[in-house]
């Protein structure tokens, strides 16, 4: 198979049953056929299902769709998209290392770079977008990681991945991206260099808002120290979230293709709308860097942001005055969702920090969602008319 499409719906494991859809392994621990089996397996002389916490059919199931749609050697599940980003840090790094990292970040991120790991000796240093050619300046004798985010959150700025791929390798880095945003479906940061990528499962791949769950992906060798390291720390996805999104991988395409349409659909209706500053949307030729995302992705994605006119009083009203869309902090959902970034997501961000990626206290995050187009605009016009 070679298609996404069929790859994700046709993936999956295989037992003495005769379901038609994978089954749910709901158990906790696996029985061993003999005491010599249980010895091979522990010894990692054969493959097996030992314990849940390890690894479960339903996991191998998801983990197997995704890294054939990423391109990737091997993967692990976790419980979060927080414990996969954690995950692909601390399970490789240690005392006395540095990361290397774009700007702007989503907020737990920011503060796992900002707050957490600097507990441990492991610092970080932020790089602008604006000038690649500052970053080497940026390096130091103990950079071991370039950890990226693209399209970003909730920005909406793309990073050129070949110009990173090629930075990683030239400097003996490992190359960490974020894919949540673009999905698989959209971007395969694998193939530009990236030693791994991280998604939050919560957001597009679910895509329904029921579940939580991480993936960290990438090469085989990287993926055996990940695998060490999430197997004794226990951040391991449940099997009933592994079902659920192994399950969702079989519509990604489809939504993407709807999230996307959708989206490129409101951003093109609102761009220049008296009542906005900006309309911020990767396939919008407006966008800074429309040509590099036409270059590496198959379409926009499913987020656009707005800059009202007004700053805090006149967002608060907008939100207020929606009818339909969510007010919530979750995205990549079948339902549209709108976030203020300034007051929730990124928050415990400092005001500079903030401005310093362009989180005015203006900026909405519109998650476009799987409504008919019309309805989304409709709610959003009506509340801007409303907000004045």
């Amino acid at each position: 198979m070679s298609h996404f499409e069929t790859d994700a719906i046709r993936i999956q494991q295989r037992s003495n049953q005769r379901e038609h859809s994978s089954a749910l392994y709901l158990s906790s621990s696996f029985v061993f056929e003999s005491a010599e089996q249980a010895r091979a397996m522990f010894a990692e002389e054969i493959q097996g299902n030992i314990y849940s916490r390890y690894s479960n059919p339903n996991s191998s199931d998801l983990i197997e769709k995704v890294c054939r749609a990423e391109g990737t050697a091997d993967g692990i599940a976790t419980s979060s998209g927080m414990a996969a980003m954690f995950g692909s840090i601390a399970s490789l790094l240690q005392q006395g290392d540095h990361i290397l990292a774009s700007r702007s970040l989503f907020g737990s991120t920011h503060q796992l770079l900002t707050r957490v790991f600097p507990k441990w000796g492991i610092t970080s240093t932020y790089g602008d977008i604006s000038d690649y050619k500052n970053w080497e300046q940026l390096l130091q004798p103990n950079t071991k990681m370039l950890f990226l985010e693209t399209p970003s959150n909730p920005g909406l700025e793309i990073i050129d991945l070949d110009w990173a791929g090629k930075f990683a390798g030239a400097h003996g880095l490992i190359l960490v991206v974020d894919n949540c945003f673009a999905t698989p479906y959209l971007q395969q940061p694998a193939k530009w260099g990236a030693h791994l990528v991280t998604h939050s499962a919560t957001k597009y791949i679910d895509g329904q808002g029921r579940v939580l769950g991480g993936l960290i992906l990438g090469k085989k060798e990287l993926i055996e120290e990940v695998r060490f390291f999430t197997r004794h720390t226990g951040p391991s996805l449940s099997p009933f979230n592994a079902w659920i999104l192994s399950k969702s991988m079989e519509t990604l395409a489809l939504r993407m293709d709807r999230h996307c349409e959708n989206a490129e659909k409101v951003a093109r209706y609102f761009e220049g709308c008296p009542h906005l500053d900006t309309v911020n949307y990767p396939f919008l030729p407006s966008h800074l860097q429309y040509d590099l995302a036409i270059k590496q992705m198959k379409a926009g994605g499913g987020i656009i942001t707005l800059t009202l006119k007004g700053g805090l009083p006149r967002v608060q009203r907008f939100i207020d005055r929606l009818q339909m869309i969510s007010n919530t902090t979750n995205l990549g959902d079948s339902r549209s969702i709108v976030t203020h970034p300034a007051s929730t997501t990124h928050s415990k961000l400092s005001a500079e920090e903030r401005q310093k990626v362009g989180i005015t206290d203006g900026l909405i995050r519109l998650s476009v969602g799987l409504e008919h187009y019309e309805d989304i605009l409709q709610d959003v016009e009506h509340a801007l008319e409303q907000s004045k």
